[in-house]
């Protein structure tokens, strides 16, 4: 079908809109009211997160804590607050230091992950060890730093103040983050297979928060894949499909771009500030993992991302090589305590190396406290670590909950065989079998092996060919936006699974 020009029709998309919401005829053309457009809240190119919004809020709430525990403490006087900074010194920069460290605990707890799944009971359980957590990190700060002391009435006032403070806006939050103000209105254009991987992908509510897909279209060549109550009717216009249905990104997800792929409707909704993203690209987005399923070896290529630069190298090796000998100093009690145990328990070896892959397939010997038998693998083959391995010992099953047995690595990482964060590294008996049964593996030792990494903060321990191609997809993802704040978000995290316990094995 010939067209006109772009911009004529993109304007007259928006004369009829607008005749629309007013419920007069435009163009000749009869046209019913539509509701008005919900609020949509950007900054800049992007929405304005609620995650960020919400961290900005307890940022507040934590500030306005302390202002309160000042005003309680000081109540007799005439002037609390002047009577504190008389007494202390002012008040804004403690509220910031105790509100700031208070925040990195709560990142720390996994408490500003939009898909958060545990119950309300559960949030309020990591808030009160956020706290807890915090007012040792304070306690320790202000040892160091008298002077930023606000006294320990205002402190533990302040702690009781900020408990309470966080509980009430995280139950405010709940109440309102699924609300359709917050959300981006998506339609995709696919109703076949692939269309259909994103509700397989994105199928609990939590998951959802950040989208509401408003409708399918049908495209040529689809499958049976989406249900014909979520197919919208399409009459060859998708420009003014997208704004009557306040479209505001367009996902294009059909099983066959060779079958009429429809390149002049999309530039018409690019043109008119409507976004356009491939499925990989937008379940990436959302899911914080890369599809392998549906990804080809061009994705690689003319994807962003994958850094390897000369100041990203640096510094992170500059971030492992300082942060390695930090812990190597303040964990050197508890490593000791350790190796005394495992010699205690059975008189073996206290060290265990065992040899790993890591960047670009370079073989490695890495460290661990051994918490196995020492017969562990007697005819020295490879084997998966289960659900309460008969192979551990009594203290390794302490050191493995606690993820001390890989308190060693950092020596792997001073030498440079690792870094703190990266994919973790497997075996090479494990690499060569998993290379020949998943698509794209090895890309992973693009980076080198860490002792944690976001496929360990996101989906746990890997014991099978199944767990380890979805673990792949978050290792993927995270070799692709690598950088120091992802790094260093990762470590907080990784906080949340030593005290938790969660995915240890």
């Amino acid at each position: 079908m010939a067209r006109g020009s772009l911009a004529v029709r993109a304007d007259r998309v928006v004369d009829a809109t607008r005749a629309r919401s007013l419920g007069i005829e435009a163009l000749g053309t009869t046209v019913d009211a539509t509701p008005s457009r919900a609020i949509s809240l950007r900054l800049f190119e992007g929405h304005v997160h609620r995650l960020a919004l919400l961290a900005i809020a307890e940022l507040g709430v934590v500030m306005l804590c302390v202002y309160g525990a000042v005003l309680a403490r000081f109540s007799g006087f005439s002037g609390a607050f002047s009577a504190f900074q008389a007494t202390v010194g002012p008040i804004w920069p403690r509220a910031l230091l105790i509100a700031g460290v208070t925040l990195l605990c709560l990142v720390a707890m996994g408490l500003y992950q939009l898909r958060q799944r545990a119950r309300f009971a559960g949030i309020v359980a990591r808030l009160l060890i956020a706290v807890l957590v915090a007012e040792g990190a304070l306690s320790l700060i202000f040892y160091l730093a008298p002077s930023l002391f606000v006294g320990r009435g205002v402190f533990g006032l302040a702690g009781i103040f900020a408990f309470s403070g966080l509980v009430l806006t995280r139950l405010a939050f709940l109440r309102v983050v699924d609300e359709d103000i917050f959300k981006r209105r998506v339609l995709v254009w696919g109703a076949g297979a692939r269309a259909s991987t994103i509700a397989k992908r994105l199928r609990r509510s939590t998951d959802q928060r950040g989208f509401k897909i408003v409708g399918h279209v049908r495209a040529p060549g689809d499958g049976a894949g989406v249900p014909d109550d979520q197919v919208l009717q399409f009459d060859g216009d998708l420009l003014h499909l997208a704004v009557h249905h306040q479209v505001e990104e367009i996902v294009v997800a059909m099983d066959d771009r060779r079958s009429g792929f429809p390149t002049q409707e999309l530039l018409e909704c690019r043109l008119r500030g409507i976004s356009v993203y491939d499925v990989l690209a937008f379940l990436e987005r959302e899911t914080g993992r890369v599809s392998v399923e549906l990804m080809q070896s061009s994705w690689f290529i003319f994807s962003n991302g994958f850094r390897c630069n000369i100041p990203r190298l640096a510094s992170k090796r500059l971030f492992d090589v300082v942060v390695s000998i930090a812990v190597l100093l303040a964990a050197s009690p508890i490593a000791l305590l350790t190796a005394i145990a495992i010699f205690l328990e059975d008189r073996g070896p206290i060290l265990y190396r065992q040899i790993r892959t890591g960047q670009n397939g370079r073989r490695f010997p890495m460290l661990k406290f051994r918490s196995m038998r020492i017969d562990a693998e007697p005819d020295g083959q490879a084997m998966w670590a289960r659900r309460n391995d008969p192979r551990v010992t009594r203290v390794g099953a302490w050191l493995r909950r606690l993820r001390i047995d890989e308190l060693p690595q950092v020596l792997n990482v001073l030498a440079g065989q690792m870094s703190l964060v990266g994919p973790r590294p497997e075996r090479p008996a494990f690499v060569e079998e998993l290379t020949q049964a998943i698509p794209y593996y090895p890309e992973r030792h693009f980076v080198k092996p860490g002792i944690t990494g976001w496929a360990q903060v996101r989906y746990g321990y890997g014991s099978s060919k199944m767990e380890a191609q979805e673990k792949l997809e978050y290792d993927l993802y995270y070799v692709k936006h690598h950088s120091f704040a992802f790094d260093l978000m990762v470590l907080l995290q990784t906080v949340e699974i030593v005290l938790l316990r969660i995915g240890s094995r």
